[in-house]
């Protein structure tokens, strides 16, 4: 009998990671000796702090870092996510509330494979983070987009949820601040839609990734904390990656219902088993070391913040409003599309970032990726020359 499709049509509708795909290609041609400046990818420009690569010193020395541990992660470090959790977002749960995941990668997947049954409908705002349309797809869910854009500081609300929310919603999805627009929603919005979740009985699941980077007069806030009727249809998602540039160390973690952390845990022991214990360890000494050296990348993230903002909207098409959190911009480039440039019309944000690639060898991420065409991601976390050099050279090609 003949095999007509080598790969399953569940895995072969995944796309890319596109943000990881530019990155890919801005570090190839970095590697063939071409002076990219890349904007792509999501994670600080800073070391892991000495005192976290020690404890994983220490560990990896330690033979019973040698051997397996429990699937859920290590005691020690789901008491301490427990405490830093209660400490910085005010959020009271046991240590049995939390799962130790491979990154928060793996703590969304296992939330959503937990949470969903074929045909649940989730409530995804746009622009989105890449990974989340993929993962909700691969568990059995249908993505409803969302749509918001700068005009409303890239926030939704009730109004608008309501209007996408149907029998069949099961949950939304909830990232403030945001990955890739920056937003971060007032305490009150927060509040309002975590209330409306309740009252409607749909689950939120909640990307607190970037908790310890907002700026200005914004302020973090965790929905299940302001709405404590919302815990038992709440998860929250969060990690080391960003807060204490860990993103290669690969430790994140779910909270939630006790059921449903059960429930994750017994997945996560079929698929990966448990997290690196050294990464563990790395962990362990990050989330107990106090907020420190996530003051000082916060600083620098603020100052490239207000220069990047300024840089881009002094490109002809580019509208970019202010980001309150994470680090990235997210300007409208709708005017700068369908624009002879250096011989070549871009009709698409995507084929813009190919032109400004090509032609200045500046990497940048196109909206589509995000679900929004017309806009364009600048990840901040790189150094202030590269930055500025990176901008200049896209305001010079597109005043030509």
């Amino acid at each position: 009998m003949a095999v007509t499709h080598r790969i399953s049509q569940r895995i072969g509708a995944i796309a890319e990671s596109a943000t990881l795909a530019v990155d890919a290609k801005a570090k190839a041609m970095k590697a063939e000796g071409k002076p990219v400046i890349g904007f792509g990818a999501g994670e600080p420009d800073f070391p892991t702090a000495d005192y976290i690569v020690e404890a994983a010193v220490v560990a990896a020395r330690d033979p019973k870092s040698h051997r397996y541990s429990p699937a859920g992660g290590q005691p020690a470090l789901k008491e301490a996510v427990a405490a830093t959790t209660a400490q910085h977002s005010g959020l009271q749960v046991t240590p049995q509330q939390v799962l130790i995941s491979n990154g928060g990668k793996q703590a969304l997947y296992n939330a959503f494979a937990t949470l969903l049954n074929p045909g649940d409908e989730v409530l995804l705002p746009a622009p989105f983070w890449t990974t989340y349309p993929e993962m909700i797809n691969l568990c059995g869910g249908l993505v409803v987009d969302v749509p918001t854009d700068e005009s409303t500081g890239y926030r939704t609300s009730i109004a608008q949820l309501e209007k996408y929310t149907s029998d069949r919603t099961k949950a939304l999805v909830f990232v403030s601040p945001s990955n890739p627009s920056g937003a971060v929603y007032s305490p009150a919005e927060v509040e309002a839609i975590g209330q409306w979740a309740v009252e409607r009985g749909i689950w939120v699941i909640t990307d607190e990734i970037y908790e310890h980077l907002v700026y200005g007069d914004a302020t973090f806030s965790s929905m299940p904390v302001l709405v404590p009727d919302l815990a038992d249809q709440c998860i929250v998602v969060n990690g080391v990656a960003k807060t204490y540039a860990m993103t290669g160390w690969r430790v994140g973690w779910m909270i939630g219902p006790p059921d449903m952390v059960k429930a994750a845990t017994n997945l996560q022991s079929h698929a990966t088993s448990n997290v690196c214990n050294v990464a563990q360890a790395a962990a362990l000494a990050a989330v107990s070391g106090g907020l420190g050296v996530v003051e000082q990348m916060r600083e620098a993230f603020d100052r490239r913040r207000l220069t990047i903002v300024a840089g881009l909207n002094g490109i002809p098409g580019f509208v970019c409003p202010e980001p309150e959190g994470a680090f990235y911009a997210y300007p409208s480039v709708k005017g700068a599309l369908g624009r002879d440039i250096r011989g070549r019309v871009a009709t698409s944000t995507t084929e813009l970032a190919e032109i400004i690639l090509d032609e200045v060898e500046v990497a940048v991420v196109p909206g589509e990726a995000f679900g929004t065409p017309g806009y364009l991601r600048f990840s901040y976390a790189l150094g202030d020359a590269d930055l500025i050099e990176g901008v200049e050279r896209i305001r010079a090609l597109l005043s030509e």
